[in-house]
């Protein structure tokens, strides 16, 4: 107890926020341990950087973690050789993260390193890009991506211009360990800051229409689309303003940045109810086309009709769609590099084979799949083409290394218009891909862990899952288990050892078992394939599909038993 409460005391004498100084001061006061000590456990700089609950303490995000992150930033960029190279940042619209953004600006000016920062809350995608445009020694964005309204997050791009990874992550994650009390970490007034002008990112839009030229097709596309509270409305109207979408209006109580998410406490686009204003302005305008991004414009979400009926596509159906526009429109004499996560579906694989293009699964993260397309394309194995997880994350360009919303909406639009030319929608090329390559349904299942030894009891329960010799998943047997947590020395670099299970069914289905990486869950993925053959039968075949995949993951859940 005293040592709890003198680790307490001691960071409220190093907090330079008076604000969160008095919020941690109080629950000493109150003598309320149970709270101190979640509030003092230190959140961990990883290669997602930072994320959590805003608040007082080691644990939460504020001031004082902000500043000493920022601190071991510029230790890494130092020791790195790297100071001759800009540092940039940028912010969403969350209500801390101007602040955030600034104090890590004044921390890295006062070592005397260049920073070039936004003015305005800005896409994550828009941030990336002009961090590798400048050659940035490292890029970071203050955003908290699609989490609950009370968190923020600390996000981190190294030289390359991708999300970092070990050990770039241990390295940072040691300065700040080392770093000296926030209120001890020197900090300059802004005004060496290089602020970032309007026409830096012409070029970003310009990357877009090379990579999505405008097609032959009219233009009469109509499409809704919501920011969701977040700063993608700007970013989007102007990428379809440019492919001449016109006839596009937007869902006008999620249009402006607002971090505190008025309609939508969680602005998570998977989330049941998320897309619900969205989905009624597009029944009310008679749209054709829905596209929603994430609260920092990294993700797409969309919808589109099938046989009349609006109708959300998922992460892995808008995959393949956008996988096969871009082999289409790949250049000629360069094989294309093709890359989706694990937990992903098979189908994107199977369409990148079938069209000679290089296939390659890595894990979890746009990290793994950056790293992973620039080693290949540095080992002479193709040119980048595509990437995607199934979270709504993709990647059609390689002006950005990372995940893009913005760039996937207009893909997706453009490839709207062109089958729509046609007399089709977006469900019926989706249909063509799935008769030839099989109608491959996906369904996802997160399981909250409670209490302590949550972590504990799951590695446990993986563990009796592969020791056992013939596993049964509701009627299906297991044909065999990849055990990501062993054989790492076998695989390649972005398939190493993690706490991931794929499990093969009989069937030809596969199911995989991942602890999330940001939260106290436990994730399931099923996919399952079927043969479909006739367009009239389709809507009721994908829905026959989804709902095997979801009973083999509610069976898989009482294999488990959590």
């Amino acid at each position: 107890m005293s040592e709890l409460l003198a680790a307490a005391r001691a960071w409220i004498e190093g907090d330079p926020d008076p604000g969160t100084r008095a919020e941690l001061g109080a629950l000493v006061e109150a003598g309320d341990l149970a709270e101190l000590a979640s509030r003092l456990t230190p959140l961990t700089f990883g290669t997602a950087g930072l994320r959590g609950p805003v608040g007082a303490g080691s644990s939460r995000m504020n001031l004082a973690v902000v500043v000493r992150a920022a601190y071991g930033v510029a230790r890494y960029v130092e020791e790195a050789g790297l100071a001759d190279r800009p540092l940039v940042i940028g912010f969403d619209a969350r209500p801390t993260s101007r602040a955030f953004a600034e104090a890590s600006a004044s921390v890295w000016l006062a070592r005397g390193l260049a920073v070039v920062a936004f003015t305005e809350p800005v896409a994550t995608p828009l941030c990336a890009y002009l961090g590798r445009e400048l050659g940035a020694a490292a890029t970071v964005v203050v955003t908290a991506s699609h989490n609950p309204r009370g968190d923020n997050g600390y996000k981190v791009y190294g030289p390359d211009a991708v999300q970092i990874v070990s050990p770039t992550d241990a390295q940072i994650a040691a300065h700040i360990a080392s770093a000296p009390r926030a209120s001890e970490v020197s900090r300059s007034a802004l005004a060496g800051v290089t602020w970032v002008q309007p026409s830096q990112l012409d070029g970003y839009y310009a990357a877009v229409s090379a990579a999505v030229p405008r097609g032959a097709a009219q233009r009469d596309l109509t499409i809704v689309h919501s920011a969701l509270h977040g700063v993608g409305t700007e970013p989007m109207l102007r990428a379809l303003s440019e492919g001449g979408f016109s006839r596009v209006t937007t869902v006008p109580e999620q249009r402006a940045p607002d971090g505190t998410f008025p309609t939508t406490p969680f602005p998570n686009p998977e989330e049941p109810g998320t897309l619900d204003l969205a989905l009624a302005e597009v029944e009310r305008r008679g749209a054709e086309l829905l596209l929603v991004n994430d609260p920092d414009a990294d993700r797409l979400a969309a919808a589109a009709r099938l046989d009349g009926v609006v109708t959300v596509l998922d992460g892995n159906q808008l995959g393949a769609l956008l996988a096969d526009a871009a082999m289409s429109g790949a250049r000629v004499g360069s094989t294309p590099l093709v890359l989706s996560s694990v937990v992903s579906s098979p189908l994107v694989s199977s369409i990148a084979r079938s069209r000679g293009a290089h296939a390659e699964r890595t894990h979890t993260g746009f990290k793994w799949l950056w790293h992973a397309a620039l080693a290949l394309e540095a080992g002479g194995a193709g040119t980048f083409c595509f990437a995607y997880e199934e979270a709504l994350g993709y990647s059609v360009f390689s002006a950005v290394r990372d995940k893009d919303g913005i760039a996937a909406g207009r893909a997706l639009a453009e490839l709207a218009a062109s089958l729509k030319a046609r007399g089709a929608t977006l469900f019926d090329r989706l249909f063509e891909l799935h008769r030839e390559h099989g109608l491959w349904m996906s369904a996802a299942r997160n399981i909250t862990l409670q209490g302590a030894g949550a972590a504990g009891r799951v590695a446990a329960r993986l563990d009796a899952l592969v020791a056992t010799a013939r596993i049964r998943i509701g009627a299906e047997h297991v044909t065999s288990i990849v055990d990501y947590r062993r054989g790492a020395e076998g695989r390649a670099p972005w398939l190493g050892a993690a706490p991931l299970l794929e499990l093969s069914l009989e069937s030809g289905a596969r199911l995989l078992i991942r602890p999330s990486g940001t939260e106290p869950k436990l994730k399931l993925y099923g996919h399952v394939r079927r043969v479909v053959t006739q367009r009239s039968e389709y809507a009721a075949a994908l829905a026959e599909a989804r709902l095997f995949a979801s009973q083999l993951l509610r069976e898989l859940e009482q294999t488990l038993d959590l």
